[in-house]
């Protein structure tokens, strides 16, 4: 008799102890961490094309003016990092925002970017990417896994590409950004 209520205690014991276990390996969705990272994509400003053989140009007028307006428009947003592709118009572009954000510009070359590694290298960040008409797209659609955007038109300055990773699932937006920056020369 006494055999069987130690049997019966254990069992007892033994399915509360199951039961408590199966709360514990339960998380509340509260206490998950989530990882997010945010890519801010433009393309470099208006730059000169007084001379059509420069593949190297400077920004014009337009292009300093929007260069600033960039800075404002981010100035809420706590960036982390800022890069560039190493060209005068995208360093040019990158430049106010750098300055008023107190970050150093980091140079990449799109062609040869690693995008898994760099999303990692960026994880719970806040980028700010600066590209060309040709790359800024096609970053975007690396960093969501998809083709999602087609290239920009060569006098497309103003498109700002949002993306969002969130526990790897990535979302994006387009804004079409008015700058109402001085005339083309």
């Amino acid at each position: 008799m006494k055999t069987l209520q130690i049997v019966i205690l254990s069992l007892f014991v033994l399915g509360f102890a199951s039961c408590k276990d199966d709360k514990n390996n339960e998380i509340p969705v509260s206490n998950v961490a989530e990882a997010v990272s945010t890519f801010y994509l433009i393309r470099h400003a208006e730059k000169d094309r007084s001379d059509p053989q420069n593949s190297d140009p400077e920004l014009n007028q337009a292009g300093l003016g929007r260069a600033m307006h960039w800075a404002e428009i981010l100035n809420d947003v706590a960036l982390d990092v800022v890069y560039s592709t190493d060209y005068q118009r995208t360093a040019m572009t990158a430049s106010p925002i750098s300055v008023k954000k107190d970050i150093d510009v980091q140079y990449y070359d799109p062609q040869n970017i690693d995008i898994e590694q760099f999303k990692a290298d960026n994880l719970n960040k806040n980028v700010l990417v600066v590209g060309h008409s040709n790359t800024t797209p096609d970053f975007a659609n690396r960093l969501l896994d998809d083709e999602v955007y087609g290239q920009m038109d060569d006098t497309d300055n103003g498109s700002l590409f949002i993306v969002t990773i969130i526990n790897g699932m990535a979302t994006s937006q387009r804004l079409e950004i008015n700058c109402s920056c001085p005339s083309r020369d």
